[in-house]
């Protein structure tokens, strides 16, 4: 879904600051102008947790990216509905949402907007509680996502036979 954004802003309906949520969406609809939501799931999304977003979206089920990364963020997607904790809208809204910030460049949590890593760790939490379960070394989430993907399809990912010894350990379970 791709959206003009020339002359509005975002916000989150949801009090001061917005919940997590809401910042969530308006976060990563600021930078990526995009979810990849069919245009009936994202009115339903703008009607409940946004303020000030244009009506006039074009649809995309690739999420508005090229054709490698649509692929990957259709990965992205389907893992995190895998490991849904309920059925509800607001979290395959929530899975399309992070699929999309994952293919930002910062930290995950930076890219959703949100204001910590923990922030996003609850959203998890609570919407996506058996893969939350899985990450039990609390690597950061976005290479804990993408090591998930490497292991559906049995392709390694780390450099040595246990992350313990790679000498990426660092980059992937050190300070944000």
């Amino acid at each position: 879904m791709t959206v003009d954004r020339s002359k509005e802003t975002l916000t989150a309906t949801s009090g001061p600051g917005g919940s997590a949520v809401a910042r969530a969406f308006a976060g990563v609809l600021s930078r990526f102008h995009t979810l990849g939501l069919d245009s009936r799931e994202f009115s339903a999304l703008r009607r409940r947790h946004l303020v000030g977003h244009a009506d006039h979206e074009a649809t995309s089920a690739a999420g508005g990216c090229d054709p490698l990364r649509a692929e990957e963020h259709g990965e992205l997607v389907e893992l995190l509905l895998a490991h849904r904790a309920d059925q509800s809208r607001e979290t395959l809204w929530l899975a399309f949402t992070i699929a999309t910030a994952c293919l930002g460049d910062n930290h995950l949590w930076q890219d959703m907007g949100l204001c910590h890593r923990q922030e996003l760790s609850e959203l998890l939490r609570r919407h996506f509680t058996t893969l939350y379960e899985r990450n039990v070394h609390n690597m950061k989430w976005k290479k804990f996502f993408y090591k998930e993907l490497c292991r559906q399809a049995q392709v390694a990912l780390c450099k040595a036979p246990s992350c313990r010894v790679c000498s990426d350990y660092a980059a992937c379970f050190g300070p944000e």
